[in-house]
């Protein structure tokens, strides 16, 4: 073989190699869909609410999970209380292998007022942030325990995202009855 055939072919294969190579990693992106500041304002309109944020005691956090049935990530709650008792919280939950940022409001009866979703760092799955999906949950509180599948309905390709949403939501309605109404 030529040496001019041989490098011929040698680039070749090293282009081919490193184009298959590149075609097969995963490709992140992150999506931001808006702001706290203007989910807390989809939510709840011009509604005045002051910062208030929450570190929760260990035996809090242990209430919490045994109420929820689910993990607490983080002692610490973002919220933003209006005088009336209606809360916006902030969280983040796990999708399948990022955290997802989104917005919740609580009504000071405990009920699901709007739910956001600010960022989502997963590869797919992206239509968990659908308004319709999300209208799921309005009107939801702790006297249901929200299932996939069940109250919530799934998206394919979406399933742990949907989970982990699910999850949070049921987290955080809980932790509006033991801990947030009281504040």
């Amino acid at each position: 073989m030529s040496n001019i055939v041989r490098r011929s072919f040698l680039k070749f294969s090293l282009f081919a190699t490193a184009g298959l190579f590149f075609s097969l990693v995963p490709k992140v992106m992150a999506k931001t869909y808006m702001s706290g500041v203007q989910a807390r304002h989809s939510i709840w309109g011009d509604l005045q609410m002051i910062h208030h944020p929450i570190d929760l005691t260990k035996a809090q956090v242990k209430a919490i999970s045994k109420a929820s049935d689910i993990r607490v990530n983080s002692s610490k709650i973002n919220g933003w209380k209006s005088k009336e008792g209606d809360w916006f919280l902030l969280e983040q939950v796990i999708g399948k292998h990022e955290n997802i940022d989104i917005a919740v409001g609580i009504d000071r009866f405990g009920k699901i007022k709007g739910i956001e979703i600010l960022e989502y760092r997963e590869t797919y799955g992206h239509q968990v942030a659908h308004p319709k999906w999300l209208a799921q949950f309005i009107g939801k509180d702790k006297s249901e325990h929200l299932k996939l599948d069940k109250q919530i309905r799934n998206i394919s390709g979406a399933t742990l995202s949907c989970r982990h949403i699910t999850d949070g939501v049921n987290r955080l309605v809980h932790t509006w009855d033991i801990i947030l109404k009281n504040q």
